[in-house]
């Protein structure tokens, strides 16, 4: 198979975290994932009681919402609902929410086009004339954030679905949230966690009453409750992971530009590059996975290296590329 091949690419154009996929395709055992945009620091679950003897309390669950509701800056808990991923979540709110016609922003995050397969892609807002909307601030892949003012005025005639993934710790629009402006928030890019699965679903009090009747009485497990609760509490820890964010970013920044590479867009958790189409194929000979993209061969998004191996390892599969 050669290094272009749609048999081998199609596997990791999906989404990311396909690690085992990757040691099948490249070889190699000790890979390095960089192609999820997760952090790579996690908080510490030391400590924490996993809670697996017993059903989740539903006063835990409501301590888990009134947290991330203080973390988001919403007023109010009872509009915060706790779903096991918002992946997840957008299929719920496909179902849910009526729409004759739907629009999601291209380019953008996969999931959407899946939840919502029929939805018509756009690329500027002023193009968007449809019931609903459904996008990405910070965008997926290219990191670009829309003015929340806009959002909330299109919220005025339709109802727009933001999918802040990557807006964590700011609040981003959620105090904002509404029936008609709904928005998800992902626990596990920011704090490192993404195999619990939690997810939040911040809106107004019919959709929230809609997604609740949906998902039931346990919509998350009980490590998850308790985890993201003390997770949620501990502002010292998330003040130091954004610094060690800005840190692991503005290292990353430095060796892509030393490896002549130009970054076209990114968020504080991942950088998205043009390049040749040999990149994601020659740092996978390095046991380094990243994320390419089925429509774009000339793009790659590159996540956070841990630490000073990683970025050794990675400066030395980009010495090989350039």
């Amino acid at each position: 198979m050669t290094v272009t091949d749609p048999r081998v690419l199609a596997t990791f154009c999906a989404h990311g975290g396909r690690v085992a996929a990757a040691r099948a395709a490249f070889g190699g055992e000790d890979w390095i994932d960089l192609s999820t945009g997760i952090a790579p620091w996690a908080w510490p679950v030391a400590g924490v009681p996993p809670g697996l003897d017993h059903l989740p309390e539903p006063a835990a669950i409501a301590a888990l919402e009134a947290a991330a509701a203080q973390a988001f800056g919403v007023a109010d808990p009872a509009g915060v609902v706790a779903v096991p991923g918002t992946d997840l979540a957008l299929r719920l709110l496909a179902g849910l929410l009526p729409a004759t016609r739907a629009a999601v922003l291209h380019p953008g995050y996969a999931g959407h086009r899946a939840a919502w397969p029929e939805a018509d892609p756009v690329a500027d807002l002023p193009a968007i004339d449809h019931d609903l909307f459904v996008l990405a601030s910070p965008a997926n892949p290219d990191g670009r954030v829309t003015d929340p003012a806009t959002l909330r005025a299109l919220a005025d005639r339709r109802t727009v679905v933001v999918d802040e993934a990557y807006a964590d710790p700011a609040p981003g629009l959620c105090p904002h949230a509404s029936d008609r402006l709904i928005v998800l928030r992902s626990f596990g890019k920011f704090y490192g966690l993404p195999g619990l699965r939690i997810g939040f679903v911040v809106t107004g009090p019919r959709v929230a009453a809609q997604v609740r009747a949906m998902i039931g009485d346990w919509p998350v497990s009980g490590p998850a409750v308790a985890i993201g609760a003390a997770a949620y509490a501990d502002a010292g820890w998330r003040r130091a992971q954004q610094a060690r964010i800005a840190e692991a970013g503005v290292l990353l920044d430095d060796l892509l530009a030393g490896a002549g590479l130009s970054v076209v867009g990114g968020a504080p958790l991942f950088r998205l590059v043009a390049c040749r189409d040999d990149l994601f194929a020659t740092l996978a000979r390095h046991a380094i996975l990243t994320r390419p993209f089925a429509d774009r061969s000339d793009r790659l998004r590159i996540g956070l290296p841990r630490g000073a191996a990683a970025l050794t390892r990675l400066a030395t599969a980009l010495d090989g590329y350039r």
